[in-house]
């Protein structure tokens, strides 16, 4: 898929993480994190511009998706500890982190398994996946999925906003 497909399958991808989030009182966090989410969505085909890295090669697998997880929570859990925050939330904090980290580029993959060039998302050695549903250039796919992840975030916020949750 092209950039604003990846952004559509990141948010559709997130939105159930973003309504919970807001669900349990925290609109700021539930923010932060549909910003994140949207910022790495295409932080896998950064392997386009890195000589000598096959593109949809490593960072089109599940181990990157746990190492930018494992990023994004040691910057929340920081912020966390330099917020002055009760323990239960710095661990929320951290969780929620590598939860978007995680959803962000498995989101990712997820999205260019639709295309018939496919993914390996556990390396060259795992399976290969492919739907073949679309090329990666259709641009009424991209354009559909940029759609529904939009509707999937702003239902998620309507349905915070119908259950009181506040924004």
């Amino acid at each position: 898929m092209y950039k604003k497909g990846h952004y559509g399958a990141a948010l559709l991808a997130y939105a159930p993480l973003g309504t919970v989030t807001l669900l349990v009182g925290f609109p700021n966090a539930a923010t932060a994190g549909g910003i994140a989410t949207a910022l790495l969505a295409t932080v896998p085909d950064l392997d386009m511009k890195i000589p000598s890295v096959a593109h949809r090669g490593p960072t089109h697998t599940v181990q990157f998706a746990v190492m930018v997880g494992a990023l994004l929570a040691v910057l929340s859990l920081t912020v966390a500890v330099t917020s002055d925050v009760s323990p239960i939330v710095m661990i929320g904090s951290t969780v929620f982190g590598f939860l978007t980290g995680s959803v962000a580029i498995g989101s990712h993959i997820a999205a260019d398994a639709l295309t018939p060039m496919g993914v390996e998302p556990f390396g060259t050695d795992g399976p290969h996946y492919s739907l073949g549903w679309v090329r990666a250039a259709n641009q009424l796919a991209n354009y559909a999925l940029l759609g529904v992840g939009l509707s999937a975030v702003a239902t998620g916020a309507w349905l915070a906003e119908a259950l009181g949750a506040g924004m």
